[in-house]
């Protein structure tokens, strides 16, 4: 809804112009002391705010965008779960693709990014909801954005339909523990044979708790539901499908947001290593690419994550027709491959979290592995690992842009290096 400006406003309202959109898809204006962030905005709007620090909530907009559109979610405008819902299509996967685009000139990488791959399929497979309390009962859902206030949701239609009741079960779990927790989080996955809730934030567990929890994995035919470590009930073992394995997922573990990214960037990251014969795999996670990967390749899977490995290495035993595939439980941070270790590799796959893997980049760039693949969930990490190979001599010969978390900032990115020469 677009306000008329008052004539006499506040001292901490202001009208700006929107110029240009930042990496977390928030409206970036001009102010006073330095760049004003205001969420829910875009490029080119005149918008009326109240300006808090470096920061601007929305009032109403005076001159809305023509990239503007409707929000298919309710709750847009006031849930920090996705960002930029409010934004044309055709603009918001230029800008994504951008995010890559911008953080290589950052590091001064001349590189061709393709166009951005649509990865959200039917939605996202998992989410963690925060519970709070008001009055005794149990909310659930998201905070506001950069707040701690709680958006109590009915629902969310970014998540599979398999999570339809999210809400409503985080709700029930929250019930159980009114009076004694002040605060939990509960995680759900859908599995290939249903929900897997993972709930955190008590350290012990009572009877009566247990016994609550289990009826609740009844009620909502949860295929499990764990505590911490603590496994309550086990009805169905909560597995996912990887290549021609069944990988039972660990308690609260990482997974692909949409079963659709998962697919694109393991075909993605296949097509990359070419006709290796022997390929190394580091921050392997559950092994997305490893179990697809040794349908044709032999596969050195290396985690630190014990129970990663340990679902990985039992999937691996029980599948059928593929090569030999060997597992190491091991922090790449504190102990990157060394250089004898790469040498037997070629091709190798590394997908490591948000802070990168400058350490194995740095050896990796010292050493004489063929093809190299990078994936990435941040575009600035990214970009700096790159920048180290090819100090060392690697050729970046592809970029592809992967959206799973959509209307979101959060970009995957897919790159292909080749020791030349």
């Amino acid at each position: 809804m677009i306000e008329p400006v008052e004539k006499n406003q506040p001292a901490a309202r202001r009208t700006v112009e929107i110029k240009s959109m930042g990496r977390r898809g928030e409206g970036i204006a001009s102010g006073d002391g330095g760049p004003l962030f205001v969420p829910f905005t875009l490029p080119g709007e005149s918008v009326l705010i109240e300006r808090e620090g470096e920061r601007g909530r929305l009032v109403s907009i005076i001159e809305p965008s023509l990239e503007r559109i409707e929000p298919f979610c309710t709750h847009h405008g006031r849930c920090g779960g996705c960002a930029v819902q409010h934004w044309s299509y055709e603009a918001y996967s230029r800008w994504k693709r951008g995010l890559v685009e911008q953080a290589l000139r950052n590091r001064k990488i001349a590189a061709e990014v393709e166009p951005l791959v649509d990865a959200g399929g039917d939605g996202r497979r998992r989410v963690m909801l925060h519970i709070r309390y008001h009055k005794g009962r149990a909310q659930a859902g998201f905070m506001e954005p950069r707040s701690h206030r709680l958006i109590d949701l009915d629902q969310c239609p970014i998540l599979v339909p398999a999570l339809a009741d999210a809400a409503e079960i985080g709700r029930a779990i929250g019930q159980v523990f009114a009076g004694v927790a002040r605060t939990l989080d509960v995680q759900l996955t859908a599995t290939d044979r249903g929900l897997d809730c993972h709930v955190r934030g008590l350290k012990d567990l009572s009877l009566d708790h247990r016994m609550d929890l289990a009826q609740l994995a009844e009620r909502f035919d949860l295929a499990r539901i764990t505590f911490g470590r603590e496994l309550v009930a086990e009805r169905r073992a909560p597995v996912i499908a990887m290549g021609p394995a069944l990988v039972k997922i660990p308690p609260g573990g990482f997974l692909q947001a949409t079963a659709q990214g998962e697919a694109i960037i393991s075909n993605c990251v296949a097509e990359m290593v070419g006709d290796a014969a022997a390929i190394g795999d580091l921050f392997c996670g559950v092994g997305p690419f490893t179990l697809r990967l040794a349908t044709r390749a032999k596969v050195h899977a290396v985690d630190a994550d014990g129970p990663g490995i340990e679902s990985l290495t039992k999937a691996a035993r029980q599948a059928q027709g593929l090569k030999q595939i060997t597992t190491e439980c091991r922090d790449l941070f504190k102990r990157p491959l060394l250089a004898d270790e790469l040498a037997r590799f070629d091709a190798l796959v590394f997908d490591p979290p948000r802070a990168g893997a400058e350490a194995q980049a740095r050896l990796l760039a010292a050493a004489s592995v063929p093809t190299i693949v990078a994936v990435s969930c941040d575009p600035a990490t990214f970009a700096r690992d790159a920048a180290i190979l090819i100090e060392g001599g690697y050729v970046l010969t592809r970029v592809v842009p992967v959206d799973q978390f959509k209307w979101s900032g959060h970009v995957e990115t897919i790159a292909s290096f080749e020791r030349r020469g």
